[in-house]
């Protein structure tokens, strides 16, 4: 007989829910003291030693014995190699992606914009992609190619001028599908070098490795470490946490389908989180059963069981109102509306990453091929943070443009609030610009 799971239950009526509630949702992602000296001392020693550091780094921490940096770089050769060596299916499936990432963000792009006003002063806004931008991209046998095109394309469309691409090649494992993806996804430069290590090279450039402007993409402890020592001088995309799943169900949604939605979650890591709602108790019943019996076909079956157990959870909830007020939250990193009428709800949710709707769209589509990036908020952040996009590799500068009218119009009103800041080299910059003899008379220290 097949052991029940033993996932959390929650019941929106119990008085301590709220409570038991925060402390589901509970992670940090800090790193511990130790982790935190290490990445330091990574980051002073390729600051002052440059590619030497990141040598000697390699091959401490990938296992693999080279002789300079050289031995470190793929050219773009290498990924078109890439491409011939995986499988027509394969590069079919990328370059479908590819195209369907790329044709969502092209909607996205923004453009230059400005106006003018009666006077003659234009105010607008410039609009200009960053130079260079850094993809780092795990490594060994873990094979993540679509973050590859999530991260890469973006930048690419926001026209970025070049896309540099650090991946590790612990004891010399190469993945073919991550440099075929670099190489569809319009990767610039490759180095195989990763940790902290290479997060400090692209912030602060080495001797081969060229400083970027801002460095996306996940990793581990050490690599979400550098980044936070890092931001400041250069962009980061965001800390990550683990990967979160909320469905939220009218329990008319077939229970594998949900139990399944909730283990493509949960396969991630110990730490990912998948969570169900419903106002459906029996439901709820059915999609445990189903949990428990499709368990055991899980490939990472020991991963899904420690993230299932440990992070998990069913919440029985009184309707659908009540669901979507759970959903606002946590504001899930992905959310899953799977009910009969998901447009009806949609004006009602306030915080999510990704909304997937209906019952038929589960979260893997929008991991792989759906278009959206996959690079969103987690562990709450949704309140207040966006999916990457191509607007995280745009940046914007402010156009300003007065007419000899319009700067003594304003300059009146910038010199009346710059003194009252007491600021008066600010004031008589503002007032010189002003032509009215009467005004000045009255409002300057000199009159002049």
């Amino acid at each position: 007989m097949t052991t029940p799971t033993a996932i959390r239950r929650l019941d929106a009526a119990d008085p301590d829910f709220a409570r038991h509630l925060d402390h589901l949702l509970s992670w940090e992602s800090v790193s511990d003291d130790s982790v935190n000296q290490r990445v330091l001392d990574i980051i002073k020693a390729v600051r002052e030693r440059g590619d030497a550091a990141l040598v000697e780094f390699t091959q401490k921490f990938d296992g693999l014995q080279v002789a300079s940096m050289a031995d470190l770089i793929l050219p773009r050769e290498r990924l078109e190699l890439a491409l011939t060596r995986i499988t027509p299916v394969q590069r079919e499936a990328l370059e479908k992606a590819a195209e369907r990432v790329r044709s969502y963000h092209e909607k996205q792009k923004q453009d230059s914009w400005s106006y003018t006003e009666a006077d003659g002063t234009v105010l607008g806004q410039k609009v200009t992609p960053l130079d260079r931008a850094g993809l780092y991209v795990p490594g060994g046998k873990a094979s993540y190619p679509s973050s590859v095109l999530m991260n890469a394309i973006p930048a690419k469309v926001a026209g970025v001028t070049e896309v540099v691409m650090v991946v590790p090649t612990p004891r010399g494992e190469i993945n073919e599908l991550v440099l075929a993806a670099a190489c569809i996804a319009g990767v610039d430069r490759v180095f195989t070098i990763g940790g902290a290590q290479a997060v400090a090279a692209l912030a602060y450039g080495t001797e081969s490795v060229p400083k970027v402007d801002k460095v996306v993409g996940p990793g581990n402890i050490y690599v979400a470490t550098a980044k936070r020592h890092v931001f400041g001088q250069v962009g980061i995309d965001m800390i990550a946490g683990p990967s979160e799943i909320l469905v939220v169900c009218d329990g008319q949604t077939d229970p594998d389908w949900i139990a399944m939605d909730l283990f493509s979650q949960a396969e991630h890591d110990e730490d990912a989180q998948a969570i169900l709602v419903s106002p459906d108790a029996e439901f709820l019943d059915k999609v445990a059963a189903s949990i428990t019996r499709l368990l055991p076909t899980m490939e990472r079956a020991a991963i899904v069981e420690t993230s299932i157990n440990g992070r998990g959870a069913l919440i029985k909830v009184a309707d659908m109102a009540q669901a979507i007020e759970v959903a606002n939250r946590i504001a899930p990193e992905h959310l899953e509306l799977s009910v009969a009428d998901p447009e009806a709800w949609l004006p009602q949710i306030r915080h999510a990453g990704a909304i997937f709707m209906g019952r038929h769209t589960s979260e893997a589509l929008g991991d792989y091929c759906a278009g959206p990036n996959h690079v969103l908020p987690t562990s709450g952040t949704a309140r207040f943070s966006s999916p990457l996009g191509v607007y995280d590799f745009q940046k914007r500068s402010s156009i300003i443009y007065c007419s000899p009218q319009g700067a003594s119009e304003l300059g009146k009103t910038a010199s009346v609030l710059a003194r009252g800041e007491s600021l008066s080299g600010h004031a008589r910059s503002a007032e010189y610009r002003i032509t009215d003899p009467d005004w000045k008379a009255g409002n300057t220290e000199d009159g002049k």
